[in-house]
């Protein structure tokens, strides 16, 4: 499998939703980008916070659940506890929630502002350890990059 350059990916997305005051359109391209960025996908977009709950956004893969409570799975411990989540075995994880039973492993990166989550990234494989720290690295810093725009976006 390559090794995704984040550099660039990242580099993308600014140019992508600089001046853009959509957010939705915004997380469209960016879960394409990432969607045709990097190998071994299954799952590549975003859930929003609404209330207790996060509700789908913008993605690319199969169809996903339409709710996930904070107190369940992968998606709600990243937005309940604002640090990233990086499962290598999803079905050994307290809570997950099967939205595709062919995801095997899962990377969730809280997106913030004001110190709050109001979304969540989320990437799903069916590879068994799939998301390195390499990886993680260069998704927390794609999440910045929407963080930075987020308050200019409606």
């Amino acid at each position: 499998m390559n090794m995704t350059d984040y550099n660039e990916l990242n580099a993308q997305l600014k140019s992508l939703i600089e001046g853009v005051p959509y957010r939705i359109a915004n997380l469209a391209n960016a879960s394409a980008l990432l969607w045709q960025g990097m190998e071994g996908l299954n799952w590549a977009g975003f859930y929003l916070r609404e209330g207790d709950g996060l509700v789908l956004g913008p993605f690319q893969g199969k169809p996903a659940c339409i709710r996930i409570p904070l107190s369940r799975g992968v998606c709600g411990a990243a937005a309940r506890t604002l640090q990233t989540q990086r499962v290598e075995d999803v079905h050994a994880f307290p809570g997950h929630i099967a939205c595709d039973c062919a995801s095997n492993s899962e990377i969730v990166v809280p997106i913030l502002s004001g110190g709050e989550t109001v979304a969540v990234l989320d990437l799903d494989s069916p590879l068994f350890g799939r998301f390195t720290p390499e990886d993680q690295a260069g998704l927390e810093a794609f999440a910045r990059v929407l963080e930075e725009a987020w308050g200019d976006m409606r």
